[in-house]
């Protein structure tokens, strides 16, 4: 929403002023902020954890997941990145190829990618060709006895190279994972909150019908300030808590963040950025794709 925007710098200080303590202990601030965060996603996902980082977030998605599946292994994107825990490099391709390399419970799927990945725009059904490779993967771990937690993947993966997955891939790949009894984790941490202009959401971009399991937040949830989100289900949540063992944050939840992210909403709103974002999208995209006419060296724009 801005740099130092006044009413996000208000927000804290005043704020700042009242109190600010960990969630262990009730405020308004808490509750009211899950509630407004509600709003903006599917029913289903009305259980919220609050934290510090993206990676935080994507942490706890991975501990959730394998709480209430029982299993262990992970299928991600081929390039991706999501975040900088160990158990977060351990998922991110683009960062383990140059570490320890790949872990067995990790497995690679190629990138949806229509314009210069294995299945392109000349192909009868390119969604149907890549969710199939989710599911050969699917296949080929279960005959080596091991079992699926999560298809972890950025709504419209950044690192890999900005790209939009085709319309329809989500569903096919959640139905094969959901089979396999793993869950469905979207990593919105680069690209929510409005950034795609016409969704609050870049996994709505797939269509009406898709909903993920986890949904993580990071990066402008709070404008700057440190403060992370994930979304679940009860099911999940209850799976979860009935370890016995809590999910407790010092500062993850805590009254100045919460009051910041409410003024980031009310920003967002108040000054339409949603429709900001995809009237400046739409301009600049247009600039560009009569670039790509007269530069044939131009292949694609995203």
């Amino acid at each position: 929403v801005g740099h130092c925007h006044p009413d996000i710098v208000k927000a804290a200080h005043e704020q700042n002023q009242l109190l600010n303590t960990n969630s262990r202990y009730l405020h308004d601030n808490l509750v009211d902020y899950a509630e407004r965060l509600s709003k903006t996603l599917p029913e289903k996902l009305c259980i919220f954890y609050f934290l510090n980082s993206g990676s935080e977030a994507n942490d706890l998605a991975l501990r959730l997941a394998r709480q209430y599946t029982k299993h262990e292994d992970v299928i991600v994107l081929d390039h991706a990145y999501h975040g900088h825990l160990t158990s977060l490099i351990d998922i991110s391709p683009y960062k383990f190829r140059n570490l320890e390399g790949q872990k067995e419970w990790v497995h690679v799927a190629p990138v949806p990618d229509t314009y210069r990945g294995l299945y392109r725009e000349d192909h009868e059904d390119s969604v149907t060709a890549y969710a199939n490779e989710v599911k050969n993967i699917i296949e080929q771990a279960h005959k080596k006895g091991r079992k699926i937690a999560a298809f972890f993947v950025e709504s419209l993966p950044s690192v890999g190279g900005q790209i939009i997955p085709p319309a329809g891939y989500f569903q096919k790949v959640a139905e094969h994972v959901h089979k396999a009894g793993g869950v469905f984790i979207a990593d919105e941490i680069q690209v929510g909150f409005g950034r795609v202009g016409k969704h609050f959401w870049a996994f709505q971009l797939q269509g009406e019908d898709f909903i993920p399991d986890i949904v993580t937040m990071g990066k402008p949830i709070g404008n700057g300030h440190p403060l992370a989100c994930v979304a679940t289900t009860k099911e999940i949540a209850e799976a979860f808590a009935a370890t016995g063992v809590e999910y407790f944050n010092t500062f993850g939840g805590n009254p100045v963040s919460c009051a910041i992210g409410l003024a980031v909403l009310d920003v967002i709103e108040k000054e339409h950025l949603q429709a900001h974002a995809t009237e400046v999208g739409n301009f600049l995209m247009k600039l560009l794709k009569e670039q790509k006419i007269k530069h044939p060296i131009i292949g694609d724009v995203r």
